[in-house]
């Protein structure tokens, strides 16, 4: 057992760059990734704070100056990746992608500093990180809540995290493809064709990065001009619980948070017209297509993260969660294995991810502590039979994808030796 959480931190540091971190040590993800870097933090926080707080200065860095932080950072002019820098032709400083991820960075720096006694070196940086973070969720509230509901919408796939989630098929088929559409696919080079998404959706991505670049990223301009426009609850639930850790920080450290109390009291009260009653149940919203999503993906349930004020529904949804894989030897997966769009092997569609067990694992542990505890220890045993890897079987446990991966080695040292 300890071994691995020695494996566990030198896959960190055999994945650390100048300043952050790989999510692989293969061609696969060759740059920095948002969310990727919040969750490596957690797990560097266990044994070098300097590189958890290093990791998260490295990928604020390449804030824009409205505040959008990127999904990806390219630090290295590297085009084995597709698509790259040159494709994007975007970012301040740093070369960068043209839309965001799931804002989890305040709640991950939320735990690290309850769990550390910090120096005053480590506060003052913590400090700049916090008003950076600020900045972001304020972004978020100016450029992508369009009926001022506090509800972000998210216009690619790629912003969910979660890229080819059969949440998107239905949005993703009314996307007008780019005539004479010509890209290179390197993903497919270092990783099996039946474990990626399919070309189609590719397809679908690069059009909707194309369009956006016709407006130079304007963030004025893209919530009306994108083929793809959905208050997706995943990512919503990531953020209300990400501005009310951020809260906390913004006291702590003594900053202005008073509009974070309005917008906090605002999403958590209309985050509940995303809630249908006859299947008890929050879903996605495509706002572009005015149709409510019914799939049943596991993301649905990061609504038990945003720490609702209403222990009611909360209980509701844990027992909906409960019932979720209770045919499958391991859980969770991404999709409902008795849903027709359930794939076991690929990507999004239905593997079991380290990173999403974790936000589940994290949603319980103050509601249901002993299914919390079943999570924990199930997900650990994953990984202790099959090592650190991208995603896994949930019939058989045996690993998909990327070897070495890092949020799982991440969270691993976080199951293992965090204050739970």
């Amino acid at each position: 057992m300890s071994n691995l959480v020695e494996i566990a931190k030198k896959i960190l540091l055999d994945n650390r760059r100048s300043g952050y971190t790989l999510p692989t040590n293969n061609k696969l993800y060759p740059a920095q990734w948002n969310w990727d870097s919040a969750f490596i933090s957690l797990g560097y926080s266990y044994f070098n704070i300097d590189y958890a707080i290093e990791e998260l200065e490295t990928l604020l860095e390449g804030q824009w100056d409205d505040g959008m932080v990127p999904h990806i950072l390219f630090h290295d002019e590297d085009d084995t990746y597709f698509p790259n820098h040159t494709t994007w032709s975007c970012g301040k400083e740093i070369p960068s992608s043209g839309i965001t991820q799931p804002p989890i960075a305040a709640s991950i720096l939320s735990i690290i500093v309850k769990n550390n006694q910090l120096n005053e070196i480590q506060n003052r940086k913590v400090f700049n990180l916090v008003c950076k973070l600020k900045k972001y969720h304020e972004w978020f509230f100016k450029n992508r809540d369009k009926n001022q509901s506090g509800l972000i919408s998210i216009i690619h796939p790629w912003e969910s995290g979660y890229d080819n989630s059969p949440l998107w098929d239905y949005a993703l088929s009314k996307v007008t493809i780019e005539k004479n559409l010509s890209y290179e696919r390197r993903d497919l080079e270092v990783s099996n064709n039946d474990e990626r998404p399919l070309n189609k959706d590719y397809d679908c991505y690069i059009t909707l990065l194309n369009q956006f670049k016709t407006v130079n990223y304007n963030p004025n301009k893209l919530l009306n001009k994108s083929m793809f426009n959905i208050i997706d609850i995943g990512f919503n639930s990531i953020f209300l619980k990400a501005n009310k850790d951020l809260l906390e920080l913004l006291k702590l450290f003594k900053l202005d948070y008073l509009d974070f109390e309005e917008m906090i009291n605002k999403t958590e009260d209309n985050i509940f017209d995303l809630y249908n009653e006859k299947e008890n149940m929050f879903f996605s919203f495509d706002l572009k297509n005015n149709v409510q999503i019914k799939i049943p993906s596991l993301t649905n349930f990061f609504i038990l993260f945003a720490d609702l004020k209403n222990n009611d529904m909360n209980t509701k949804i844990i027992k909906n969660l409960e019932e979720f894989n209770i045919d499958e030897k391991y859980f969770f997966t991404t999709i409902k294995p008795d849903h027709h769009s359930f794939e076991e092997k690929r990507y999004w569609r239905g593997p079991i991810w380290i990173n999403t067990n974790w936000i589940i694992y994290k949603s319980l542990i103050n509601k249901n502590r002993s299914f919390a505890q079943k999570i924990k220890k199930q997900t650990i045993q994953l990984i202790n039979q099959n090592g650190f890897h991208e995603y896994y079987s949930s019939k058989t446990g045996l690993p998909f994808g990327a070897n070495n991966f890092s949020w799982s080695a991440a969270l691993y040292l976080d199951f293992m030796l965090g204050i739970n």
